[in-house]
């Protein structure tokens, strides 16, 4: 199966500062703008933002 442009591997780094990240896909043509999601951080134990890396 090819990889499609359409859906690029992007990294989701914590904005908590511990260097923890999250690697996903994402569809550029619904979500155009870096991505942000609430995710578990380990490092702290707890939930926080993830925004999208380029």
């Amino acid at each position: 199966m090819a990889r499609s442009e359409a859906r690029p591997v992007i990294t989701l780094r914590s904005t908590a500062g511990t260097g923890h990240a999250y690697v996903t896909r994402k569809s550029r043509r619904n979500d155009p703008d870096r991505m942000v999601l609430r995710k578990y951080d380990p490092t702290l134990g707890q939930h926080v933002l993830f925004r999208e890396e380029r």
